[in-house]
C-alpha cells in the first residue's frame, strides 16, 4: 500500500512524536512507497515563517533528510491536482488539505492523518 503523509504524520514520524498513533506508525513502516506533498512542504514552510514551528534544522536540509532516511518520495503538485482540486466539494476549506486529498484520489494513494475530513472526499485514511 502506497500512503501520502499529512504534514503533521510526517513531522511526528521523524521526530518519534507519541501523538502519531500505533495503526499509523504501522502504515507509514509497512508501506510500499512513502510519499510527502510538495504541499505539506509549502505548509511547514509558512508556519516556520511564522513561528507557529520549529524545526531542529533549516527546512531545505530537513526535508531532503528525511526523505532520505526513511525512502519517501516528494510528491509534486501538477496540474491535473489543481483541476481535481477545483472539482472536489468544499468539505474542507484548508488548502493543503483539499491538495493532500486530490492527490491521494488521483494516485490512489491512503493518507495518514488524525483528521477524519478526508474520509468525505473517498479517500482511504489511517489513523
Amino acid at each position: 500500500m502506497g500512503v501520502l503523509l499529512d504534514t503533521h504524520a510526517f513531522l511526528w514520524w521523524f521526530q518519534d512524536d507519541r501523538r502519531l498513533s500505533q495503526p499509523a506508525r504501522e502504515a507509514i513502516a509497512d508501506a510500499t512507497e512513502g510519499f510527502l506533498s510538495i504541499a505539506s512542504c509549502w505548509e511547514i514552510a509558512i508556519k516556520v515563517s511564522r513561528r507557529k514551528l520549529t524545526l531542529a534544522k533549516p527546512i531545505e536540509r530537513v526535508v531532503p533528510e528525511q526523505l532520505g532516511l526513511n525512502g519517501f518520495q516528494l510528491l509534486p503538485v501538477d496540474l491535473d491536482d489543481v483541476a481535481r482540486v477545483a472539482a472536489l466539494p468544499f468539505h474542507h476549506r484548508d488548502p493543503f488539505d483539499r491538495v493532500l486529498a486530490a492527490q491521494a484520489l488521483s494516485d490512489e494513494l491512503t493518507i495518514v492523518s488524525a483528521d477524519p475530513i478526508f474520509r468525505k472526499y473517498g479517500v482511504r485514511r489511517v489513523w
